[in-house]
Formats: C-alpha cells, sequence, structure tokens
C-alpha cells in the first residue's frame, strides 16, 4: 500500500533512522512500510501518524493535508562566526513555505539559514532550519533532538550554531556537532565554559530549501 510517511516525514525533517527510532522499529521494516512493501496493523499506522503528528488518513490521502504557512528567514548560523548579531537586516530577509503543522499553529515559527561545515552531515550549507522558542512553548530539552544555539562570549559577541543535545554515561549533556570537518568536530559542554555563556534558542522542527 503507497503512503505518504516518507513525503510528510521529509517535510518536517525528519530521517528515516529518527522515526524509526521513536517507533522502536528497524529501519529496514520502516524503509518496507514506506514503499509499500509491508502492510502492517492499522495500530502501527495510528502509531507513525502520531509521531508525525499529522492523521492517519493523511498518510494515505493522494495530497496530504497540512497546507502551508509561510516563515520568515531573520539570519544564519554558523560555527566559529562571531558578530554582536546572527539577524540580517530586514532587505536581506525572505521567506519560506513549511506545512502548517497543527501542533505548532499556537507558536510562532522562527527561521536561519545555516552556513559553513559544522553541521554538513545533517544539514548542508544554506539549509533552512525552521525552529520555535523553547521560552514561549515552555516544553524541555529532550536528548537526540537538534536546537539552535547561541554562544556568548565575555566581550559580548555571539556565535549562532546548530547542535544535537547528548547525554554521556555521567549523565552530563552536551552539545553535538554532526560535522566531518575536523574543526567542527568538538562537542561543547551545555552549561558552558570559563569564557563563554550558552543559551539554547529553539528547537528545530522543519530543515527546508530555499525556493
Amino acid at each position: 500500500m503507497i503512503t505518504n510517511i516518507a513525503k510528510i516525514r521529509d517535510a518536517k525533517g525528519m530521517s528515516q533512522g529518527e522515526l524509526a527510532d521513536r517507533l522502536g522499529i528497524h529501519v529496514t521494516n520502516l524503509n518496507k512500510i514506506e514503499r509499500g512493501k509491508s502492510s502492517p496493523p492499522m495500530s502501527r499506522y495510528q502509531q507513525i501518524a502520531d509521531e508525525l503528528g499529522v492523521t492517519v488518513t493523511e498518510l494515505f490521502a493522494d495530497s496530504p493535508a497540512l497546507g502551508t504557512r509561510s516563515v520568515a528567514v531573520t539570519g544564519f548560523v554558523q560555527a566559529g562566526y562571531w558578530a554582536e548579531t546572527w539577524e540580517w537586516a530586514t532587505d536581506d530577509q525572505y521567506t519560506v513555505a513549511v506545512p502548517d503543522d497543527p501542533p505548532l499553529r499556537a507558536f510562532r515559527l522562527h527561521a536561519a539559514e545555516t552556513r559553513g561545515p559544522s553541521m554538513n552531515k545533517r544539514y548542508p550549507e544554506k539549509t533552512v532550519l525552521v525552529f520555535t522558542d523553547l521560552i514561549e512553548t515552555h516544553e524541555q530539552i529532550e536528548i537526540d533532538k537538534r536546537y539552535i544555539v547561541e554562544r556568548e562570549r565575555a566581550d559580548g559577541l555571539r556565535e549562532a550554531t546548530v547542535k544535537k543535545l547528548w547525554r554521556d554515561d555521567s549523565g552530563k549533556l552536551w552539545l553535538v556537532p554532526e560535522s566531518d570537518d575536523p574543526r567542527f568536530q568538538e562537542s561543547i559542554p551545555l552549561e558552558g565554559g570559563e569564557d563563554d555563556t550558552i543559551r539554547i534558542v529553539g528547537r528545530v522542527r522543519y530543515a527546508v530549501s530555499r525556493e
């Protein structure tokens, strides 16, 4: 049975491996479901729909009835680039369209464009990351999710970047880059260090390309 699972998953910036982990199944099994090579019970489709934030009907509809939402891209994220601000002038800003996900309708969406190779295993340069503000959503941070992070030095300069949250065996939280560039493979402790302060700005919800 052909489904829209892969299309909806991609629109939400979720990898096949991530969805499989959430479902507690092997990625090979999810691949078969997405390609219509396996027909699991309806309870599995319901679980998939719940994880994607859509209805079961939308998994099988010809076109997912999500609608779209316009989001302004107001700045950039680039590890190692220190400046007074990472936001652009109004004339440099542009908009992208993302799915109008019902659970996110109550919140403002923000967006920034990636620069450099600090997360290139996950997000190629010029990927637009759409995120929600953690202060507004009041949500707890979650392991293995990706976040927009701001670091501020003692001199007031800031860098904005995107990192994955990870917990080591001792329970310490780290912000982990996903890069094949050796300059950007060092993890950052969430509590920061003597010379910088760390602030998690928001949780990445979508990753899209500029149209």
